[in-house]
């Protein structure tokens, strides 16, 4: 959006005077109270549609670098393929160990589970020797995804 389709901004708050300004036996005015009441929705819906242009602009802007991003990787397949295939079988290859490595992960809480439970010390240690290769594992994982090749070569048999 350029400055010059910009209209001018209006403060996102505004005060709302809510204390008792009157003596309790007059009520107010209803033609007072009803300008007052338009007064304030329009200022709510001033301060939604410049909300709305902000989100628009962050859509835009989040967007924009989402499609750089895989435009650059889309590049760098491109670039090289082979490694891009080579990234697809590794992916693959360590998603098994990683199913593995679950599996073993998961018979063990189901075997110490009370001892997980009740002692502090027990999932100290279960979390010293599990978390750091779990979240490495997913790490590597997640970066021979999106460096892998698409399509065909997710097709394409492992036959290294």
């Amino acid at each position: 959006m350029t400055t010059e389709n910009r209209r001018p901004r209006q403060p996102f708050f505004s005060q709302i005077d809510v204390s008792h300004g009157g003596t309790a036996s007059h009520p107010p005015v209803a033609g007072g109270t009803n300008l007052e009441l338009i007064t304030v929705l329009r200022e709510i819906l001033a301060a939604q549609d410049r909300q709305n242009e902000l989100l628009e602009e962050l859509v835009g802007q989040l967007g924009a670098s989402q499609r750089q991003r895989a435009n650059e990787l889309g590049q760098w397949k491109q670039a090289n393929p082979d490694l891009a295939r080579d990234c697809r079988f590794a992916a693959e290859a360590l998603s098994k160990v990683q199913t593995e490595y679950l599996a073993s992960l998961t018979q063990e809480i189901n075997e110490n589970f009370e001892s997980l439970r009740d002692g502090e010390f027990m999932l100290n240690e279960f979390v010293d020797r599990f978390g750091p290769r779990v979240a490495h594992l997913n790490g590597l994982l997640q970066v021979l995804s999106q460096l892998s090749a698409s399509g065909e070569a997710a097709n394409t048999p492992n036959t290294r």
